[in-house]
């Protein structure tokens, strides 16, 4: 075993299926020694749904802030926090006295609200993926220092981060950029290693299922140079959490445009696509760890998969599966950490 110990946690979203109750998840999650969940806003609706006995609407949130405080209370009887809410989508970049910034706002505070009722300090906020947004990190790094600015009196704090299918900033640097102009202690990082290594180094438009226009040998040069400089640029501190999940290779790829919702490929791959690690992915996941660990990092490692098969390969068995990501998740600092062996079969 290596010698880095971190604390881990475990998405709401990213174990069973539909049919499953959040009940049913903090079980499996805490018996496999979990110490935390990220609290999928979809999993709270169907949470309050089922508390309340009937049907919430999202934007309900005095529903939801009665059925999160009774969550909390369940949460916390399994030994876990709720370490973040999330995801939180589309916010920053609209333009100004428009009627969408006008709704992100309006849904940030009742986000706040519910965050408040379920116990938790942080809420992801991942890249915005819409079109008509400012691609000026300026004009986004306002939005986000509001942002900042409506939560700090409660001590609350951003964790944003990069989807590699945003509209203008799908990079760990476009994020870390944009986080160094908002200028707040309390927005930081979270990074993922499917959204650097699926966005700088995979694609699932190519045969290869890398990027393509470039050999393999340069192609891992660039990543290991952009990996470098993460390390010596980012501060551990403004590393607010590492979310873990791999990326199997499309066979046969993916068209190379957005589906009929207006979905990039990359966000097509993210959301059905995302297995744990050493469970049928191929990306270069362990070095993109490797980088955040040599910053000094020592915070929470999280799983957020989304593994469409779930049903066909692991039925009902949550405790399984829990406990199969925990040994995934220890493996993965093995290999990073030079003490354990490379990616095993699917």
């Amino acid at each position: 075993m290596s010698d880095v110990h971190v604390p881990l946690c475990f998405a709401s979203c990213s174990i069973g299926t539909p049919k499953h109750t959040l009940h049913q998840k903090i079980e499996a999650i805490a018996h496999a020694g979990f110490q935390a969940i990220e609290l999928s806003m979809p999993d709270l609706l169907s949470y309050a749904t089922l508390h309340l006995g009937r049907d919430v609407e999202e934007d309900d949130y005095d529903a939801l802030c009665e059925a999160g405080e009774h969550l909390r209370a369940l949460v916390e009887g399994h030994n876990l926090t709720i370490l973040v809410l999330q995801p939180f989508a589309n916010f920053e970049g609209w333009p100004k006295e428009s009627r969408e910034r006008y709704e992100a706002f309006k849904k940030a505070r009742g986000w706040i609200q519910t965050m408040s009722a379920v116990g938790t300090d942080m809420l992801q906020v991942g890249s915005s993926d819409s079109t008509g947004i400012s691609s000026s990190f300026e004009d986004l790094a306002a939005d986000l220092r509001d942002l900042a600015d409506l939560m700090a009196p409660k001590g609350f704090r951003i964790a944003y981060e990069n989807w590699c299918w945003a509209t203008h900033a799908p990079t760990w640097k476009d994020v870390w950029d944009i986080v160094k102009l908002v200028d707040r202690d309390n927005i930081g990082l979270c990074l993922d290693t499917f959204q650097t290594a699926g966005g700088e180094w995979g694609d699932p438009t190519t045969e290869t299922g890398r990027l393509p226009g470039i050999s393999e040998e340069e192609l891992n040069e660039r990543y290991q140079k952009s990996l470098d400089e993460l390390t010596q640029t980012v501060p551990k501190e403004k590393i607010f959490f590492l979310q873990i999940s791999d990326a199997k290779k499309m066979s046969p790829a993916l068209k190379a445009e957005s589906d009929e919702t207006g979905l990039r490929p990359r966000g097509q791959w993210s959301h059905d696509y995302r297995p744990l690690p050493y469970d049928g992915g191929y990306l270069p996941i362990a070095p993109f760890v490797k980088a955040v660990l040599d910053t000094g990092f020592e915070g929470w490692f999280s799983m957020e998969v989304f593994d469409g098969s779930f049903s066909e390969r692991y039925g009902n068995d949550l405790a399984a599966y829990a406990k199969k990501a925990a040994d995934a998740n220890a493996r993965l600092i093995n290999e990073a950490v030079g003490k354990g062996k490379g990616k095993a079969a699917a």
